[in-house]
């Protein structure tokens, strides 16, 4: 019976040594962090310096991979079906997480199958006009559309983008029609081309138009002004006393995931935001810079549910 017990006491040591030697062991192998958006626009932008700068300090790669479609509902799929093992995260924003549980049957529970990690950041959007509409400001463009009615493009039906321009409808009385489209960049090109005559847009894909003056705009929707259009005013300011409409993004992961490792990518993706450099290079993209606790963030989304379905009811939005 002692002649054992040296051999139980050992065993008994290195399995507790153990616990922590693999909890510090993650990650192991590289991590993928699925964009449900295509490559090139402003939040692919966003998962790839996040993933950049990520991959420095935990010592594996951050891998982007892109999933768009079903406005961003595949690649948020993707991520609630995902083995909870904290090599699977993704980013998740006010269109997959908040307006679309309105406007269909998802493939997955907001509120069970994901678990959030953190805020990322949140941008406006603007409404442009073609500037030879005839439009110079937000009155102008009421003024214009209360009596025939006048035709605004999005980026599709049930997009906050075609929500920012109805509760400006709403909020005016102007006669203002959807014309939706696959996206904001068909729509900025019709703009562009003189197809119709306002648009409401991300404000990252419209700026470079806006200072090249291929578009005018006319107002941002947040409740103030970023940096990288403060020539703009915010609708509020153009005589929409309580309008504010914007997006927000943040990082999530299968729900499951075991705590510790939320709290571990939790802490990087907050890291991250917070460096100065990475500040900058979203401030300059008109993203505002917001990390977050798993809680904070997981809060956001439960508030933002209900909030965009009473837009989805009042504007009648249905799916393409």
């Amino acid at each position: 019976m002692l002649r054992g017990l040296p051999i139980l006491v050992f065993s008994l040591v290195a399995a507790l040594a153990s616990g922590p030697v693999l909890s510090q062991a993650y990650p192991a192998r590289p991590i993928k962090l699925v964009v449900p958006y295509p490559p090139g626009g402003v939040v692919d932008f966003l998962g790839r310096l996040l993933a950049q700068e990520m991959s420095k300090d935990l010592g594996q790669p951050v891998l982007v991979e892109n999933r768009p479609g079903g406005g961003s509902t595949i690649g948020v799929g993707l991520v609630a079906k995902a083995t909870p093992d904290g090599y699977s995260i993704g980013l998740g924003g006010t269109s997959g997480l908040a307006i679309n549980v309105a406007l269909m049957k998802l493939p997955y529970d907001r509120l069970k199958d994901l678990a959030p990690i953190s805020l990322v950041g949140t941008l406006p959007y603007v409404a442009v006009v073609y500037p030879s509409a005839g439009i110079e400001s937000v009155g102008d463009l009421i003024a214009k559309a209360r009596p025939g009615g006048i035709a605004f493009g999005s980026a599709g039906n049930g997009t906050p983008h075609h929500l920012a321009g109805e509760v400006l409808k709403t909020m005016s009385g102007a006669n203002l029609v959807h014309v939706p489209y696959k996206g904001s960049g068909p729509a900025l090109t019709a703009l562009i081309a003189g197809e119709i005559p306002v648009a409401f847009i991300d404000l990252p894909a419209a700026l470079p138009h806006i200072r090249s003056g291929k578009v005018r705009g006319l107002a941002t929707t947040g409740s103030r002004r970023p940096a990288a259009a403060a020539d703009l005013p915010t609708m509020a300011e153009a005589g929409l006393a309580g309008y504010e409409l914007i997006g927000s993004f943040g990082v999530i992961a299968p729900a499951g995931t075991p705590p510790q490792i939320v709290q571990q990518l939790s802490a990087e993706v907050n890291r991250v935001v917070n460096l100065a450099e990475v500040r900058e290079k979203l401030q300059a993209v008109a993203v505002e810079p917001m990390a977050s606790t798993p809680e904070q963030f997981s809060a956001l989304i439960a508030a933002e549910i209900p909030r965009w379905a009473r837009l989805v009811q009042a504007s009648g939005a249905k799916l393409d």
